[in-house]
């Protein structure tokens, strides 16, 4: 039987889902498009039809039905590059691959994400791709890293790229400490660093033996601050430490703290883990997310891990709160889709129908509806819940603001939405101030071994806006329930996780085995 080719009906489809898109059904575009690569026999066009269907989903803010078969029809074209010897072009398609298996929309400005649900599934071409495991085999050093000196302060290099917003704590104990003498360096800032500490297709391209005149001047620029310092200390898994990891670091001991966002972008599937010597997480639940989607830091020669939270001076929300305080609830955070504020609302919604004293204070900036069709989409629903809440006053934007403790001085509840986090600062600092916690059991990470439910005590955690006001319900139908409860959150809190505690943590890991550390 005399079969059509599938390439005839490249031109009429990619029309036809065009116009489709343009009707404001861009699913059904896309799946023309899918259909025609199924029966596509050539790999590059096939390739193309996936990645033209899942664009055209993306644009319209939509996590595509293939990306998987996208992104990884693509690696099947830079491994054949890569077979034919065309090194550099190959690590630069797989490079494209990479940045649409990890679109913003799917992972970021959603409420579900493919890596979430099933890491080692989505993340499977990764390991699978011939130029892939080129570009992640291990180069290593040629020194291994040296013990603490003994006979001087230890030098500590603390790196970051423009975000140091978790930092201040730990640079500012080991600036006041007498054995230790402390440089920060921001990548984004340093004239020499910033243009050669971005770019993902270079690095890709260097990993594989191209892009000599940037590895030359990584090298050049990058050497001086390695032979400075004793440890380097570089938070956030991301370009940074992809940029630092191009190096050999000599004798320098590289530390790297991954945070949240990072597990759902390509940095950690870039950085060469060989030239790390201990990777911190800042939950046990991140941890298991990011080392089911890069099994490489399971294996051998992987640098060490660790689980330390973050450095939060609790201690200074612990203040008196007014009675009337009671039935104010507070969400801090609110400037990304992740956070979810409409599960917070929908829990206001459900108080207020048994007790309109029941009202929610937002603290922080608004979500960003110019950042992508996802989170525009998101950000007008918001707007619609708002609308029906914000004119009697029961809800109240405070907007950003640099005095968090004071607003949390007339909060009674405080709350985490959000479907994902690390560890959520403001939702501990609200605990850590006497407000009673209840936190979302963040659907990302729900169900497994490590989730909320275990970084958190079991009854600070609802499964539904149901579950969350019952709680609130409870726990706050007296004056001298609320206290009560407010009172051993706060205790928790400051005995868990306060800077007095988790320092110790810090020091144990960036100043080894030197000298006996100052109180």
């Amino acid at each position: 039987m005399y079969r059509i080719p599938a390439e005839r009906f490249v031109t009429p489809t990619r029309w036809l889902s065009s116009r489709l898109a343009g009707a404001g059904v861009p699913s059904a575009g896309a799946r023309l498009l899918n259909v025609l690569a199924k029966h596509a026999g050539e790999a590059r066009l096939k390739a193309d039809l996936l990645a033209e269907a899942a664009d055209l989903e993306l644009s319209h803010g939509l996590t595509p039905r293939r990306l998987k078969a996208a992104y990884a029809a693509e690696l099947s074209c830079a491994d054949a590059l890569y077979k034919e010897g065309q090194r550099v072009n190959a690590a630069g398609l797989a490079a494209k691959a990479l940045l649409l298996a990890f679109h913003r929309v799917p992972h970021v400005d959603g409420l579900t994400s493919p890596l979430a649900e099933d890491p080692e599934g989505f993340t499977a071409p990764i390991h699978r791709s011939r130029v892939m495991r080129a570009i992640t085999k291990p180069r290593g050093r040629k020194e291994p890293a040296a013990p603490a000196p003994q006979d001087r302060p230890l030098r500590l290099l603390v790196v970051h790229r423009a975000n140091a917003n978790f930092l201040p704590l730990i640079t500012e104990r080991y600036e006041q400490h007498a054995d230790v003498e402390v440089r920060v360096l921001d990548l984004a800032a340093d004239p020499e660093l910033a243009p050669l500490a971005k770019g993902l297709r270079r690095m890709m391209g260097h990993r594989v033996g191209g892009q000599a005149p940037f590895g030359r001047a990584a090298e050049k620029a990058l050497r001086p601050h390695f032979d400075w310092a004793d440890t380097v200390f570089v938070d956030w898994c991301a370009a940074g430490a992809a940029f630092l990891t191009q190096v050999d670091p000599g004798t320098t001991r590289v530390i790297v703290r991954l945070h949240s966002y990072e597990a759902f972008t390509y940095w950690p599937h870039v950085v060469d883990f060989s030239r790390v010597d201990d990777l911190i997480f800042v939950a046990d639940h991140l941890r298991d997310l990011v080392t089911a989607a890069v099994p490489r830091l399971s294996a051998d020669g992987a640098p060490g891990l660790h689980v330390i939270h973050n450095a939060m001076n609790l201690s200074a929300y612990r203040r008196p709160k007014r009675p009337e305080a009671r039935f104010t609830l507070a969400l801090v955070g609110i400037g990304q889709v992740a956070k979810d504020p409409r599960w917070a609302i929908e829990v206001l919604r459900l108080l207020r129908a048994q007790d309109d004293r029941y009202r929610l204070l937002l603290v922080g900036g608004d979500l960003n509806p110019e950042a992508g069709p996802a989170a525009r989409a998101y950000h007008d629903r918001l707007e619609r819940d708002l609308a029906r809440f914000e004119p009697s006053g029961a809800v109240r934007r405070v907007g950003q603001t640099g005095d968090v403790a004071a607003v949390l001085e007339e909060v009674g509840v405080i709350l985490s939405s959000s479907v994902r986090e690390s560890f959520h600062c403001g939702f501990v600092e609200g605990a850590a101030s006497g407000a009673v916690p209840v936190a979302r059991d963040w659907p990302f990470f729900a169900g497994r071994e490590h989730s909320a439910r275990t970084l958190f005590p079991e009854e600070w955690v609802a499964g539904t806006p149901e579950e969350a006001a019952r709680r609130i319900l409870a726990c706050t139908a007296t004056e001298e329930a609320w206290v009560k409860a407010g009172q051993a959150a706060a205790e928790h809190a400051l005995s868990a996780w306060d800077w007095t505690v988790v320092r110790d943590d810090f020091d144990r890991l960036l100043l080894g085995g030197h000298r006996k550390v100052q109180p």
